[in-house]
Order: structure tokens, then C-alpha cells, then sequence
């Protein structure tokens, strides 16, 4: 297993009003994350805050390429990024204490922070398709060219991992500095991720690992 330091490369906020980031995903242009009553748009190549919607934005983002999901405690809403308008709900897995949310192969993959596990589930129905154990918490997931990433956080001790998603072996290991957490994770172009500061109220750019 490969293990190495984290590089961060850059860091947003803290922003006004905003005292805790939850969930984060990227749309190609704006940064969305979740700060427990409003999902903001931040502009990355600008670095500020563009718009936000207001709603209950408590943990996990994802985007599918043209809408927003959500998780508010023990539902994940489907929403409208040009309106706002929640389009539908879903029933959360495990009936709430989820954390992570992100889009890939046309499914939704669910972190549960305390039961230490990455759901797959059905984006039409909210069926879980298959369930991945982990060792530790599970805050923020993503997909990376084809690879499963998850933040984990316990005691004020962050790492990013990369999994197998079918065993869900740990495959490599990017350790966070000391105190810095991550709460939402979101892979943003093909070399950083975009990881949520929690309580900081920052955003911070890691840099992905490319080479095997």
C-alpha cells in the first residue's frame, strides 16, 4: 500500500457567514459545497463565492452533469442547479448519519460516516446495490479516472484513500496535516481534489497522485 504526505496546493476561505463546510462537488466550473442551510458556488479561478441556493445542505454533494444531489439528514435531494428547485427526493441509506455523496457510472455512492461504510445505490429508486466496509469513518467520496476515493476523520486525524471498490482493500493512503480534517471530497480535474475543511470553513486543493 502506498502512503505519502498531502500537498496542498491551494486554500479557499474561510467566507463570510459560513462556519462549516459539509459536502462538496464540481460541475467543470463552480465548486459547490454544503454549509448546513445553503449549497454556495464558488468560483475557483476567481476564488469568491458566485451563488448559492438556500437549502438544507447538511452533508454529501454530487453532481450527475445536470443536477445537484444533496443529502439533508435522512433524505438526498435531487435539485435544479439553475432554479434551486428540488426535483425529488430519495430516502438516505441506513436512515440518516450519511456523510459523503458522488456521481459515477450512473449511481449514486453514499459515505456513512459512523458505520464506517460506502453504499452504491439506485439514483431512481434509492436501493442499495452494494456495500463497501471500511476501518475507519467515512466523510467525503469520490471517483477518480476510475478509482474510489474516500476522507476519513477521526480525531482530528485525516487521510484520503483510495479503495478497492469491490473488497474495498485500501489501495493507497494520502495522510492530511496534522489537524486538518476532510469533510467532503471531490475530484477536480485530472491531478487535485477538492476537499472540505469542516469546522475550518475552508476549501483545500489537494494534489491527486497520477503515477502507479
Amino acid at each position: 500500500m502506498k502512503k505519502q504526505p498531502a500537498e496542498v496546493v491551494q486554500e479557499f476561505g474561510p467566507f463570510p457567514g459560513i462556519d462549516h463546510v459539509h459536502g462538496v462537488t464540481f460541475d467543470g466550473r463552480h465548486v459547490w459545497f454544503a454549509s448546513g442551510d445553503k449549497l454556495n458556488a464558488l468560483d475557483p479561478s476567481l476564488g469568491r463565492l458566485s451563488h448559492a441556493i438556500d437549502i438544507a445542505a447538511h452533508a454529501g454533494t454530487a453532481f450527475d452533469g445536470l443536477h445537484l444531489y444533496q443529502i439533508a439528514e435522512d433524505r438526498i435531494q435531487k435539485i435544479d442547479p439553475e432554479t434551486g428547485r428540488i426535483l425529488s427526493t430519495l430516502p438516505a441509506p441506513g436512515g440518516g448519519g450519511n456523510s459523503g455523496l458522488a456521481w459515477a457510472e450512473g449511481m449514486l455512492w453514499v459515505g456513512q460516516y459512523q458505520g464506517r461504510k460506502i453504499y452504491q445505490i439506485d439514483p431512481n429508486t434509492g436501493d442499495i446495490l452494494r456495500t463497501i466496509e471500511s476501518n475507519r469513518y467515512v466523510t467525503g467520496v469520490t471517483w477518480a479516472n476510475g478509482e474510489l476515493w474516500h476522507g476519513t476523520w477521526e480525531a482530528d486525524e485525516s487521510e484520503l484513500r483510495r479503495v478497492d471498490p469491490e473488497t474495498g482493500e485500501v489501495l493507497e493512503r494520502i495522510s492530511m496535516p496534522d489537524k486538518v480534517v476532510v469533510s467532503g471530497l471531490e475530484a477536480g480535474g485530472s491531478d487535485h481534489f477538492f476537499c472540505g475543511g469542516g469546522p475550518s470553513g475552508t476549501l483545500r486543493v489537494i494534489r491527486r497522485p497520477v503515477s502507479r
